[in-house]
């Protein structure tokens, strides 16, 4: 067994292989001070503005371990690459571990789903991971940005999920309405399903109000300058309807109400929706719907510029963790893990047996039944999702400054989702209790887990006096 393949503490009942990358990370780290040290790896993380992240590690010295530092140094960058987003990466370091994690962002390597990814994102021909020396990397600079917190004037918030979309009305910061739709747009190709389902719910909303000043949304997916550069729920869109309907889909709804538009990430408006209600920073926000989305406000209340993406950031060293089939390939992200698939897969070794029709809301919502149940078999389901939460945790504890952690989403609704949270906590009392009591794991009131980012993402536009004439 490798020695990031850690046993945790507390077992997922029913994942006996599963292995916290928080463990194999604290395990690498302890055996190299046990060394005495070794050769650092730095790594300059460049993104859109100019933006440099900057983040270094010691490593092993000793020369039988070049392939465990090539392991562990391609699982720290992953995360460090889908916590801030890069256009490029500069490394100084070992030669064995930077060529090596050079290949693997290659076309041909095995990152190159993350790679063509990022390519995606910040819209240039290709992405790289090039060797320089300690002194030739950038300095860092971040460019932070206040978000939301804009309640004066009638506002919309729209909130785009995988299963549902969801939408509310504001006046003057009080919510006049509410409303959850299901939808399906992960199957669909034809962007007017995607248009007509996001104006739907709007014209729902807007019918309880005056009139309407600004639209704000929350979207899976990633956005920038309010455009979708990558999202899944877009995923069967043909690239050239893409690039033709979707690209600016939100910037061509506000077009039509004539009102202006602020779009973020659903991670960031989870994170915000936290800040707003406990009136305190910073927050990491997660949303447990259909995929992972993820969100951070620091300690000022401002968004980092990062890109939060850690659906696709590694929770598992085990080498029989689940793939990605979906998206990147991969073994152990975060995706296969805190999400309603991840409950849909545990039901099988669980021994429960889902409705074959339904669709992937429906199946959670019969787990969550079940756990309310009183089945053993669902109990066991959503006490594996919260030993995957407490090590996901631990794990975040390592790449940000965390004081309040927000949960949200369809698989924290009901009373799965306090069992879900109560397991956490054990994690957290159990490998760290030091941790534990530092950091607010909780959960907001019901009706805020399911409509909370719909209310927040009304505060993101900002209105000029005009807007409200």
């Amino acid at each position: 067994m490798s020695l990031l393949e850690q046993v945790p503490n507390v077992a997922a009942p029913l994942d006996p292989d599963f292995r916290p990358a928080a463990l194999g990370n604290r395990a690498f780290i302890l055996h190299v001070r046990r060394l005495g040290g070794g050769p650092v790896l730095h790594a300059a993380l460049e993104r859109d503005g100019g933006q440099v992240t900057r983040a270094q590690v010691e490593l092993s010295p000793a020369d039988t371990d070049v392939a465990l530092n090539q392991r562990f140094s391609e699982r720290w960058l992953k995360f460090l690459l889908w916590q801030h987003g890069a256009r490029r990466v500069q490394l100084a370091g070992p030669v064995s571990v930077t060529r090596y994690l050079e290949q693997a962002y290659d076309r041909a390597g095995m990152r190159a789903f993350d790679a063509e990814f990022m390519s995606q994102v910040y819209r240039q021909p290709r992405f790289d991971v090039v060797t320089r020396r300690a002194e030739e990397l950038p300095p860092a600079f971040a460019i932070e940005r206040r978000l939301g917190r804009q309640l004066d004037g009638c506002r919309i918030g729209f909130d785009a999920g995988g299963s549902d979309r969801k939408v509310a009305a504001l006046i003057e910061g009080k919510q006049v309405f509410a409303a959850e739709t299901p939808w399906q747009p992960k199957l669909e190709a034809d962007p007017r399903y995607h248009y007509e389902g996001i104006m739907d719910s709007i014209r729902l909303a807007r019918a309880h109000l005056p009139r309407l000043d600004g639209l704000g949304v929350s979207s899976a997916g990633i956005f920038v300058d309010d455009e979708t550069r990558v999202a899944s729920l877009f995923r069967k869109v043909p690239a050239d309807l893409f690039e033709a309907r979707v690209r600016r889909i939100y910037l061509d709804v506000a077009e039509e109400l004539g009102v202006p538009v602020a779009v973020a990430n659903d991670g960031d408006v989870a994170a915000l929706a936290g800040s707003m209600e406990l009136n305190d920073a910073p927050v990491l926000g997660l949303a447990l719907g259909t995929s992972l989305a993820a969100g951070y406000v620091n300690a000022s209340g401002a968004i980092t510029g990062g890109l939060n993406e850690l659906a696709f950031a590694p929770l598992d060293y085990s080498p029989h963790a689940p793939r990605d089939e979906e998206w990147s390939g991969d073994l152990g992200v975060h995706v296969n893990y805190l999400s309603q698939d991840a409950a849909i897969r545990l039901a099988k070794p669980a021994g429960i047996a889902l409705t074959k029709t339904a669709t992937s809301a429906e199946k959670l919502s019969e787990l969550q039944q079940k756990h309310a149940e009183g089945d053993a078999r669902a109990r066991a389901i959503f006490d594996t999702l919260g030993t995957y939460l407490g090590y996901a945790v631990l794990l975040h504890s390592d790449f940000y400054t965390l004081k309040h952690v927000l949960l949200m989403g369809r698989v924290l609704s009901g009373s799965s989702g306090d069992q879900i949270l109560r397991i956490a906590r054990r994690v957290l009392e159990c490998e760290a209790p030091e941790l534990g009591s530092g950091i607010t794991l909780g959960l907001p009131e019901e009706s805020a887990r399911r409509v909370g980012q719909s209310l927040a993402a009304a505060s993101l536009v900002e209105l000029n006096r005009g807007d409200r004439e």
